[in-house]
């Protein structure tokens, strides 16, 4: 039996040995070494390649590892040695435009590869013969994003700027001009109105029915294409005449022969961002996303806020908190449908093991020294040794509220929802609970939580903090301010309205990059069982964060201004990455010789803050700190005081929404 390589004790010899006696364990043996904390601990620059003179905008190895592509600005491909450094070919394409997207059709022995650029082509070239098997000239917009499955070698899919998510048989001919060629698997503009854009696709590895599709909005659609008729491309799009109001019917009626059931669609949203407004200064677009290796959850770069992980098969465990339901509180919280609330309550662990006290006790203290983002680390490492503490969870929503990163108020609230549901008798969770929702502009919820509140803690309802934040919710809920911060002013089709009003929420939530420059900027997973996430910054960076604890563990610079694209080898600890430079670069984990990895940024807390400051900055601010500049961050009033004791005063938080 091979030894656990989550066990702290493992020793490669071990893994090594046991390789000598069993070789049916070879494929095992470096699975489990693929990526390690000691390999990700001594990750450096290996190598940069030189050959493109525009941005690199995609990279893509090959299923073997052996070849690394690299497409560019200028409109070139190249196919790259990646372990001789050398140039194996430079594709001279006839694009037009930035080429964004580049991909090695399945089972081609690396012969077939396609790409999309911004002259809307898609391109479908044989490397043997260096001839295009057939151009699409079917999208009008920019083509974003390829995608292709491996069980299903002989079709891929694109997405693009003009809401088109078009599918592809190689085994047939394709044609761009016959009306009765159909090849649109989805109209974004048909659903989500006049300005949806496709931006990026990825399939399910497990199952290739499966694709998500990311627009210019926040909600991540995930459709089965086997309830999809396929349909013809607008005439309007033959002709060249297309604008944004000529669909088949008109933006958000819907699709005319109800090519996409209702049934077919399954939305996702991060909670909070349901009823976010957008400000002038940053909208929220799903740059990049791509399933896990084992297909069960969706990893998602979302431009202008953070990452977020979802569960696709289990996506009931995770229902939104609110949103256009009203049934909001404790009821839709993830909980096993055989599970009742004693049996939670039960599980709730108030004496912790040693080694997570001493882990609460330094988050503790980092709290009570203002250091909250060091404080919500220590909460993160104790939750996942002891994933059923409520005192955890509670003090991890305090320092949520006092940090206030964009989305961490939400993130109080489910932390509040899971104390309250292992502890319902935890008076500060319940209160803060209340304060989470009025500050996220969810009054008529908050007022319900207020009032449970002083019904079942009436000892607390006179305090001075409960009775101001009761008068602030009062006071919202008698306005109406916050009742139409959901509404769109964009006609969308009553199969869309339908999608949002059941999304499901993320399962976990990366922090520290910052996505707001670019809307090619990529996260992917890194590790055999995508132990590590890793995703570029605009600050020049591309972090790294394990997975369990949601913690960066390494910081790294990747370019002189932004770091967009990174893709892991597929069986060794080698990270290809690009971004504005013309160059890609190699890393990989460096010699343990005791020197100095110059490209390491040492304090990962204030590079994460920066990022924050970046990422509310207005567009002039962030140009300027692209060339050097740096703001400090906005004061924050701090006079709230918790180490998780529930028997304290309650002191009114003064955080304000994200």
């Amino acid at each position: 039996m091979l030894p656990n390589i989550q066990d702290k004790e493992y020793r490669v010899l071990d893994l090594v040995r046991q390789r000598e006696i069993q070789d049916s364990v070879t494929y095992a043996v470096s699975q489990k070494l693929h990526v390690t904390e000691n390999l990700i601990s001594r990750l450096g620059l290996e190598k940069e390649l030189n050959g493109h003179t525009g941005c690199v905008n995609c990279l893509e190895w090959n299923e073997s590892g052996q070849i690394l592509a690299s497409a560019s600005d200028d409109m070139n491909i190249i196919l790259w040695d990646p372990f001789r450094y050398e140039k194996k070919l430079v594709l001279r394409t006839r694009h037009h435009g930035n080429i964004f997207s580049v991909k090695f059709l399945p089972k081609s022995d690396d012969r077939i590869l396609v790409s999309g650029a911004g002259d809307g082509k898609v391109r479908v070239r044989d490397l043997t013969i260096l001839e295009p098997l057939f151009s699409c000239n079917c999208h009008v917009g920019r083509v974003k994003r390829i995608a292709t499955a491996n069980t299903v070698p002989f079709l891929f899919w694109s997405a693009a700027e003009d809401g088109l998510v078009l599918q592809y048989d190689i085994r047939t001919p394709h044609s761009c001009k016959d009306d009765s060629y159909n090849s649109v698997l989805v109209n974004l503009v048909n659903h989500a109105g006049r300005y949806a854009e496709g931006k990026c696709i990825s399939v399910n590895p497990k199952r290739p029915e499966l694709i998500a599709v990311g627009a210019n909005d926040a909600y991540i659609r995930m459709y089965d294409r086997r309830m999809i008729k396929l349909s013809p491309v607008p005439a309007s799009f033959q002709h060249r005449q297309w604008t944004r109001g000529s669909t088949f019917r008109f933006p958000g009626g819907g699709d005319a022969e109800e090519n996409v059931p209702l049934a077919c669609a399954q939305y996702f949203i991060a909670g909070h961002l349901h009823s976010r407004q957008r400000d002038t200064n940053r909208s929220l677009t799903t740059t990049y996303l791509t399933f896990s290796a084992d297909g069960n959850e969706l990893l998602v770069n979302m431009g202008g806020e953070q990452i977020y992980l979802f569960d696709v098969n289990n996506p009931k465990n995770m229902k939104t908190c609110f949103g256009y339901s009203s049934n909001m509180y404790l009821g839709d919280l993830c909980t096993d449908k055989n599970e009742d609330v004693t049996t939670l309550i039960k599980k709730n662990v108030k004496n912790l093991p040693p080694h997570v006290e001493e882990l609460k006790r330094q988050a503790d203290e980092s709290f009570e020294q203002h250091k909250y983002s060091l404080a919500i680390n220590l909460y993160n490492k104790a939750i996942s040794y002891c994933p059923t503490a409520s005192a955890l969870f509670a003090n991890r929503a305090a320092a949520y509220m006092k940090r206030t990163w964009d989305g961490d108020t939400y993130a109080a609230l489910k932390d509040c929802q899971t104390t309250l549901l292992l502890d319902p008798g935890h008076i500060k969770a319940h209160f803060r609970l209340a304060r989470c929702l009025y500050d996220l502009h969810q009054a008529p919820e908050a007022d319900k939580v207020i009032k449970e509140f002083q019904q079942k803690f009436p000892v607390y309802a006179s305090n001075s903090a409960c009775k101001a934040l009761k008068m602030d919710i009062k006071e919202a809920v008698d306005s109406g301010r916050d009742s139409e911060l959901s509404q769109s002013m964009i006609q969308i089709s009553d199969h869309e309205e339908e999608w949002r009003s059941n999304t499901f929420d993320y399962k976990m939530r990366f922090c520290g990059h910052c996505n707001t420059t670019t809307d090619i900027k990529e996260a992917n997973f890194f590790g055999n069982n995508g132990q590590y996430i890793v995703a570029g910054s605009d600050d020049g960076s591309f972090f790294i964060w394990d997975r369990n604890t949601t913690n960066i563990v390494r910081v790294l610079r990747g370019d002189e201004r932004i770091v967009n694209c990174l893709q892991p080898h597929p069986s060794t600890c080698l990270l290809a990455t690009s971004g504005i430079d013309p160059v890609v670069r190699l890393w990989s984990p460096l010699p343990e010789d005791g020197s100095v990895n110059e490209r390491e940024i040492q304090n990962l807390e204030d590079a994460a803050s920066a990022n924050q400051v970046r990422m509310n900055s207005d567009p002039f601010e962030v140009m300027l700190m692209n060339m050097g500049y740096r703001f400090p961050g906005q004061p924050v009033d701090l006079n709230d005081d918790d180490d998780g004791n529930q028997d304290q005063t309650i002191v009114q938080p003064s955080c304000k929404p994200s």
